[in-house]
Formats: C-alpha cells, sequence, structure tokens
C-alpha cells in the first residue's frame, strides 16, 4: 500500500492506493490562509503538520489493515512558498506563499537581471521564491540573519516526517534558484539573493527515496517500520503524474483556484518572454511547460461571494445549452495576472455593464473572462513548440458541463472528462511512491485515466467565441491603462 498527500492552500488531501495505484481510501482536512496586509498571503507551516497528523490518523482508522501495509509516501505541495528554518529546524516566520504580491519590485530586479532568465527558463514572478527572502532581507533583516535552511512547503512536511532537508526538481525550478536545464542549484543565482548553497536542501527527483518515516510517528501511527518517503513534486507536475501528462503532446487543463494548462515536454525548450513557466517533471529527463492564470474558480468564489449565491447556484441558471458569448467582458485578474501579462498590479472588472444586465449574464462573463485567459496560455504556450491535440479537463471547474463546453470552444480543443475517481495530485504523489519503493517504469504506472466523455467544440460558435475572445485580447492594454 501506498499513500499520496497532496498540501493544497486551503487544506490537505490524503490517498492510500494499492500497489496498482488503485484508490482504497480518502481524507482530507482544511486550514486557513492569512492575508495581513493588501496583497500578502501566508500561512502557519505548524498547520499543516497538524492537518497531516489528522489525515494519516483518519486513514489508519477507516483501513486499519492497509495502513498497516503502507510501504511508501509521496507528497504534492503548493509551489514557490518561503518556509524559513533556523539552525535547530524551527520556523523563524509564517510561510509566505506562492499567490503573495509583496516581493514585485524584488522579482522585477532580479528579472532585469540577464542570468535569472538564461539560468531559469522563466521570468522571475513576484509570487516566486527568490525575492521573498530578498524581501526578507530587506524588510526582516532579523529573520534573515537566522535563516539556516529554506523549505518548500511540502518539503516541510518531508523534514517532519524524516528528518531530511529535502527538495524535488520540480519545485524547485519555481524558485529562481534552479538551473533548470541542468538541474542543479546555480551558486551564481543564490549568490544574488545573499545567499549559499548550504541553506538550500538536498535535491532528488521526485520518485527517488530521501528517508524513511520518524520511528515516533511510526509508532503514533501503527505504520511498519521503514516507510519510504520519496521527494514528490510541486502540485502541477504531480498532477501532471496523476493522468499521465508525462511527454510532447499530453497535457492537461485544470479549474481549480488557479487555472493551469500544461503541456509535457521532452526537452528543455524555455521562453521566458511568453510568460510560460517551463518547469522541470518530476521525473527524470522530462520536463513540462505551463501557463497559469491566478483566479479561476476563484473569480465564480467572488461572484458567489458577491451576490449571495453559491457556485453551483450561479452556474445552474445558465442552463444546459451553451449561450452566445456575451460583449460583456470580464477580465478574470482578482489577484494580477501571470500568464501572458506577468503583471501583480492589474485587477479584475466588467467592461459592458447595461441597466438591464442581469446575474446569469455576469456570471457567464465570468466564466468566459476564465475562458479567455486561459486561451490567452494556449497561444503563449503555442509560441514555445508546445502541441496539443486533445486535453484532459480536471480540477473543481471542469464539474460544470456548461463551462467545460464553453472552455473547449474557445480553446476549439477536445477536452477529455476522466471518469468519476482520484486522478489528481494526490495519486500523483501515491504514484511517485510506487516507482520509488518498487522500481517500476515511470510509463507503466504514470498512465492516463479511463475517459469517460470527450467534449468538442460547439462548432456553431466556435466562430463568434472567437471574435469576441480577439476584443478581449486586444483589449488589455487599454483596461490595463484605466488602473
Amino acid at each position: 500500500m501506498f499513500i499520496g498527500l497532496d498540501l493544497g492552500t486551503s487544506g490537505l488531501r490524503g490517498l492510500l492506493v494499492d500497489s496498482a495505484g488503485k484508490p482504497v481510501g480518502a481524507a482530507d482536512t482544511s486550514y486557513d490562509v492569512a492575508h495581513p496586509n493588501l496583497g500578502w498571503s501566508e500561512q502557519n507551516p505548524g498547520d499543516w503538520i497538524q492537518a497531516c497528523k489528522l489525515v494519516m490518523a483518519q486513514l489508519r482508522d477507516n483501513h486499519p489493515t492497509e495502513f498497516e501495509a503502507v510501504q511508501g509516501i509521496g507528497i504534492s505541495g503548493h509551489m514557490h512558498g518561503a518556509t524559513l528554518l533556523d539552525k535547530m529546524g524551527e520556523v523563524l516566520r509564517p510561510c509566505i506563499l506562492w499567490n503573495d504580491t509583496r516581493s514585485h519590485v524584488e522579482a522585477a530586479a532580479f528579472d532585469a537581471m540577464p542570468m535569472f532568465r538564461a539560468l531559469t527558463g522563466n521570468i522571475v514572478f513576484p509570487g516566486f521564491t527568490a525575492p521573498k527572502l530578498k524581501w526578507v532581507a530587506k524588510h526582516e533583516p532579523e529573520i534573515f540573519a537566522q535563516v539556516a535552511k529554506i523549505l518548500l512547503p511540502k518539503d516541510y512536511m518531508t523534514y517532519w516526517l524524516t528528518g531530511a532537508y529535502s527538495a524535488d526538481m520540480s519545485d524547485s525550478a519555481g524558485t529562481s534558484w534552479l538551473d533548470v536545464g541542468a538541474r542543479d542549484w546555480s551558486d551564481d543565482l543564490l549568490e544574488a539573493t545573499g545567499l549559499t548553497r548550504s541553506q538550500m536542501p538536498t535535491l532528488f527527483e521526485g520518485s527517488q527515496a530521501v528517508g524513511v518515516v520518524r520511528g515516533d510517528l511510526v509508532t503514533n501511527y501503527g505504520l511498519p517500520q521503514g516507510v519510504q518517503v520519496v521527494a514528490g513534486g510541486g502540485d502541477n507536475a504531480v498532477a501532471a503524474c496523476g493522468v499521465g501528462a508525462m511527454s510532447e503532446g499530453t497535457g492537461f487543463v485544470s479549474l481549480g483556484t488557479s487555472g493551469v494548462l500544461l503541456a509535457g515536454r521532452d526537452g528543455f525548450t524555455p521562453m521566458a518572454d511568453s510568460a510560460v513557466h517551463t518547469f522541470c517533471h518530476a521525473v527524470p529527463d522530462q520536463w513540462y511547460q505551463m501557463g497559469v492564470v491566478l483566479a479561476a474558480t476563484d473569480s465564480l468564489n467572488w461572484l458567489s461571494r458577491i451576490t449571495g449565491q453559491s457556485p453551483a447556484e450561479l452556474t445552474g441558471e445558465l442552463g444546459t445549452k451553451l449561450r452566445e458569448p456575451t460583449a460583456l467582458q470580464f477580465y478574470p485578474y482578482l489577484s494580477g495576472e501571470r500568464t501572458p501579462h506577468n503583471d501583480s498590479t492589474v485587477r479584475a472588472g466588467f467592461v459592458g455593464l447595461d441597466v438591464a444586465t442581469e446575474r446569469v449574464d455576469m456570471t457567464h462573463a465570468v466564466l468566459q473572462g476564465v475562458s479567455f485567459a486561459l486561451r490567452d496560455s494556449l497561444e503563449a504556450l503555442r509560441s514555445t513548440g508546445a502541441q496539443l491535440e486533445s486535453a484532459l479537463a480536471i480540477g473543481g471547474g471542469a464539474k460544470s458541463a456548461y463551462w467545460v463546453e464553453m472552455l473547449a470552444t474557445v480553446l476549439n480543443l477536445p477536452l477529455e472528462l476522466p471518469e468519476q475517481g482520484d486522478f489528481g495530485a494526490a495519486l500523483g504523489a501515491a504514484r511517485l511512491a510506487i516507482c520509488g519503493v518498487t522500481g517500476a517504469a515511470v510509463y507503466d504506472v504514470m498512465t492516463k485515466p479511463p475517459v469517460a466523455k470527450v467534449v468538442v467544440p460547439n462548432a456553431a460558435l466556435v466562430d463568434d467565441y472567437q471574435v469576441l475572445y480577439d476584443h478581449f485580447h486586444s483589449g488589455f492594454p487599454a483596461w490595463k491603462a484605466l488602473q
């Protein structure tokens, strides 16, 4: 048996699977995010540990026989978070999360240094880890002076489980300290941040074992001795492992809190100017590229809070037949935007509100705006040479048949809906553990899930949505100028 843990921004999910990767049981719990200032987003790493204790206990209590047969654990985690430890391994301050934009000045300064894009293959975004450390050095020098180790969020959980300071390639690629082509820390990039290699964890591929679960935890949870913990990976890379998006031509679109369009790549082919992320995959000798929309279902959740209607109620008002595109445009930049704009200061809004506008029109516009933003990401991916003929649709937003058809039409791309089941990052993490412990070949384990349905573009509306997308895309400079 194997356990996959998915450390999300709002909660932890645990999945217990057998050696074939078939889910046996699951457990989850939630925790909070703090926003102490405008643009700040922080989390207490202790909350992750408490969540892990709860999830492990639920799995043990609900599946005692299977739990006693666990051989390996893999962990997926939200990327870019700066978890700072002193020389005793104690947390120095709350973790600065991926969607925190306080270090935009520091990010711009690093991005202006040619070696950052040359070595990492990426723009230095404000949400990445390196600029956060520069911000801490500037604004919290007493904290910076005590930093002995810097861990990404999932790696702090691994440290708690094993006592090992570890990191994997896929997560580390989002720090702006990794030479992404060489798959190693860059001493030059670290020096630019006032850091050294000694403050970095040891690098592993995602399926490599980094240590075994500590003896006291084995006793507390009734695990067998010698349970191995593999390095795991960043959430999107591990989600790709869960759906078999590993190599050239494979990919997925995720309608989660953020929106992601990901394509597997067989080589390192960065194009930083596109604002596409080019990262190491969670398995050896593979990379992936993705466009990121910072507010996908978050945009619908925002409208839900404003209107007092649940997201399901809002989308239910649209009916089942895809409507024609609306001239009411919604720019979904509630937290700034990554691809293709690299703009932490742009904000969201409607263009074209009318006295006759109703709630259902606003809902349609929000779904349309997020879909158009993902089309921006598709075009950016194509500019790098990535090719997708179809993509799996995953994430909470993919439960809306209306939204999936709209997105397929906007992207002009067939979208595949997997059969019911766990095919996300928790499964991908468990699959990494299977490979690491048993030695199974990656492509034998990281298979594509059975497809329940293929949603094809609505041929009658493709051209109409294209016209409105062109207006959305070309209108961005004018929208930005208003702010």
